[in-house]
């Protein structure tokens, strides 16, 4: 026997005695609309927590994952901030079903500590701030594939400066994204959702005010299970369901449907 056999066998005896590899975990990766950051965070960790099992959120616009699930990404739960796309993926046959309402999401002005703007004027201020030069830059997420991008856009027409605020504008990729350059006193003021509004480490940056529900038309939040969802994602989508996880979305400033 040559030593090339011998190493063979020697290499086959030592994979007979090793117990096999554990199975990958099952840690699904979920697609979740920015507004979800904080929110999803804490209920991930409860969940965890309560049932040992894990999941990985993804954070960006919904949008944008409405495409790249189209595309073949590896999400097994979809959370949107806008029920349309929903809706779309499922007409394609790339969900279990329809899905479900989750939310409803609200929309503020947020005026960062270091701003001359004062969030109590709400749009008027905005306004006013524009017209005398005290406003230069005003935050938003991109209405061209965020659902809160367009509820701040609409918001910002019925109040007529929608025109008046093009050259002030600064375009987040996502809602998470105008907070953060709110936040940071990078503009003077923006509009973004409630959820990031309350999270204590944008609270402590500035002051808000929470937009009439007549400014835009509701942010409908639809959450679906694509057809790559495993069992740990279909026991999220079902625990988010539940009693538990609707405290979570309301101690967010959520609206949460009947149920």
């Amino acid at each position: 026997m040559n030593v090339l056999s011998i190493a063979r066998l020697l290499a086959l005896a030592l994979a007979l005695l090793l117990p096999p590899a554990a199975a990958a975990p099952d840690v699904p990766a979920l697609a979740a609309a920015s507004d979800l950051k904080f929110a999803l965070d804490e209920a991930a960790s409860h969940f965890r927590e309560q049932t040992g099992m894990t999941v990985r959120p993804v954070y960006g616009s919904s949008g944008n994952f409405m495409q790249q699930i189209r595309q073949g990404a590896p999400f097994e739960l979809f959370m949107s901030a806008d029920e349309g796309l929903v809706f779309e993926l499922a007409r394609s046959g790339l969900t279990v079903d329809d899905g479900m309402l989750y939310a409803i999401g609200r929309i503020v002005l947020f005026v960062p500590s270091t701003s001359p703007l004062q969030a109590a004027e709400g749009l008027e201020g905005v306004r006013l701030a524009q017209a005398d030069g005290r406003l230069r830059k005003f935050a938003i997420a991109n209405p061209g594939h965020a659902p809160y991008g367009r509820a701040a856009r609409a918001a910002l027409r019925r109040a007529g400066i929608w025109e008046a605020l093009q050259p002030h504008l600064v375009l987040g990729e996502n809602v998470s994204q105008a907070a953060q350059f709110t936040a940071s006193g990078s503009v003077q003021a923006g509009i973004f959702a409630l959820s990031l509004a309350l999270a204590p480490a944008i609270a402590r940056t500035g002051h808000y005010v929470i937009l009439p529900e007549d400014s835009a038309e509701p942010l409908r939040q639809r959450m679906v299970l694509t057809r790559r969802a495993g069992k740990t994602a279909r026991a999220f989508y079902a625990w988010l369901a539940g009693v538990e996880g609707r405290a979570v979305l309301k101690r967010y400033g959520f609206g949460l449907p009947p149920g």
